[in-house]
């Protein structure tokens, strides 16, 4: 498969692109560092426009959405929440993911079988909501709809996954997360193999629990 990941410089994105290069894949990663494969900020149209140049006419099985920042960790109701982290968290979190989709949605559809996973967060859900991390929260939910309002979009041409990772030892969340990168990996990857036309729009957690919206 060729396979497009971004946010690949380091936790999930890094662990999948590991897996997937290990497994024979050819992988493309992105990330802002020179780390990356290709240098991508999710935020710049610009960097959007060169990425598509550079992979014209290459067909992509598999686009994972991974990159994301979480601004507002830790931040307080009465102090904390500026403005400029919401809309800078909303440009890395949902508008990064809808033009990274809209630049390579010509090379998706050179493929038999395209799919698009949209790693979004347990946060999201409207239906758990405990409070705090209002900024990453609310764009996690963006993030949610706007997979689900591209599965509609895209049926029967590209299946859409959204999907919680879980709560994973990175820098985004902590040494005392649940699982490691590697078990979230292992979970995802068999969520990915599982999506198609028929679960497309679903919303699933690393290990293959439907979400609650």
């Amino acid at each position: 498969m060729n396979i497009v990941i971004t946010g690949a410089t380091r936790g999930i994105g890094a662990g999948l692109s590991a897996h997937y290069s290990g497994a024979g894949h050819s992988v493309v990663g992105t990330g802002r560092s020179a780390g990356a494969d290709v240098t991508l900020d999710v935020t710049q149209p610009s960097d959007h426009s060169a990425l598509a140049e550079r992979l014209a006419g290459v067909p992509i099985d598999l686009l994972v959405c991974n990159a994301g920042v979480y601004l507002d960790k830790g931040a307080a109701l009465e102090t904390g929440y500026a403005a400029d982290l919401w809309s800078q968290s909303f440009a890395a979190n949902v508008t990064g993911v809808f033009l990274t989709i809209q630049a390579l949605l010509p090379n998706l559809r050179l493929a038999a079988r395209p799919k698009i996973a949209v790693i979004s967060s347990q946060m999201a859900s409207h239906t758990n909501a405990p409070g705090g991390s209002y900024i990453y929260r609310a764009s996690k939910a963006a993030v949610l709809n706007l997979g689900r309002n591209l599965a509609s979009d895209l049926a029967g041409e590209v299946a859409v996954g959204i999907y919680h990772p879980g709560w994973v030892q990175t820098d985004l969340g902590g040494s005392s997360a649940a699982i490691t990168v590697e078990e979230s990996v292992t979970g995802l990857v068999q969520r990915f193999d599982a999506l198609s036309h028929e679960t497309t729009g679903c919303f699933e957690t690393w290990d293959g629990r439907a979400h609650p919206y």
